[in-house]
């Protein structure tokens, strides 16, 4: 079971990553990432494009499922310590 972490466990934990140092590619990854970027095979979007494309959608689902799969999902949430939404959020996404 996880283990429910306290407010002063995750500003402790937050700490430690705001005081870790920023990241730093090398010539070779910034190269890399240079010419990946400038690769335009039609699959990029700008960010308004990309939010135009959600609007006709609200985020919000409805869905019947049995009860006995409900309470699975819930009891399930509870063992990771996370809301039966984020739970099911992230079953859906793998």
């Amino acid at each position: 079971m996880k283990k429910r972490l306290t407010m002063e466990e995750l500003e402790r934990r937050r700490a430690e990553i705001d005081a870790a140092p920023a990241v730093r590619l090398t010539p070779e990854e910034a190269d890399s990432l240079a010419e990946a970027e400038a690769v335009n095979d039609g699959t990029s979007v700008s960010l308004e494009e990309f939010r135009q494309g959600l609007e006709e959608y609200s985020g919000r689902l409805v869905l019947r499922i049995p009860r006995s799969l409900h309470r699975e999902l819930k009891k399930a949430a509870e063992i990771e310590g996370v809301s039966l939404n984020q739970y099911m959020l992230y079953k859906l996404a793998k």
